[in-house]
């Protein structure tokens, strides 16, 4: 894993890290901010890459949806599965990623981009398991040294996806410029009039922001 990971993730306790939602929801917030944008979609199904603890992918199973879980870290995966064992969650590189499976939607929560190793890979990974018109849903944080958005939608473009929406935080601020952005990308093959309509429907709660550091 990349030291930029590394790092974080040796700062981090699981429990507490799970905690931390709890107590945002317990206090009135809302930790599925997300979720809402992804079920604003309607997708059947959703790839949940970089699933971590499993939080994003847990919520839109609760609402029905199919879920497929992929993390390459043992005990994040194993706290998913502890949590949700009806999800199905695989420890696994994204980038390695060989289903059957084509998805409405994958997403991408908190930094999977900037802390994967082979981070066009993950991407093309994430691509060809996408339906014609499915969505990549991926939100990053922009600093020195990580991914800048030109290279990120180079990655999307030569796996296949164009450019939808660009937002500066899961409930759909406008992006200006800022050290944060989620990024919608829609792979090839559906038709113009459904590519103009991606992100319509009811918006989604209002979330708590963009989540510092890793999916859970």
């Amino acid at each position: 894993m990349p030291p930029d990971w590394s790092q974080w993730r040796d700062q981090v306790d699981l429990d507490g890290y799970d905690e931390r939602w709890a107590r945002i929801e317990a206090e009135g917030g809302n930790p599925h901010g997300e979720a809402d944008l992804v079920r604003s979609f309607g997708p059947r199904s959703v790839l949940d890459g970089g699933c971590g603890t499993g939080r994003v992918g847990i919520e839109l199973a609760r609402h029905g949806i199919a879920v497929l879980g992929v993390d390459p870290d043992p005990d994040m995966v194993a706290a998913a599965r502890q949590k949700a064992p009806g999800v199905e969650w695989l420890e696994l590189d994204l980038a390695d990623l060989d289903r059957p499976e084509r998805f409405d939607v994958a997403v991408l929560a908190g930094n999977v981009i900037p802390y994967a190793t082979r981070r066009a890979e993950v991407v093309t990974g994430c691509a060809r398991h996408l339906v014609a018109g499915g969505r990549l849903v991926a939100g990053f944080q922009l600093q020195d040294g990580w991914p800048t958005l030109a290279e990120y939608d180079g990655w999307c473009a030569a796996a296949g996806l164009s450019p939808h929406a660009r937002w500066s935080t899961w409930d759909r601020l406008p992006y200006e410029g800022g050290d944060y952005v989620v990024a919608v990308h829609v792979r090839a093959g559906v038709a113009a009039a459904d590519v103009s309509a991606c992100g319509s429907g009811s918006a989604p709660s209002p979330s708590t922001g963009p989540p510092p550091g890793r999916p859970g």
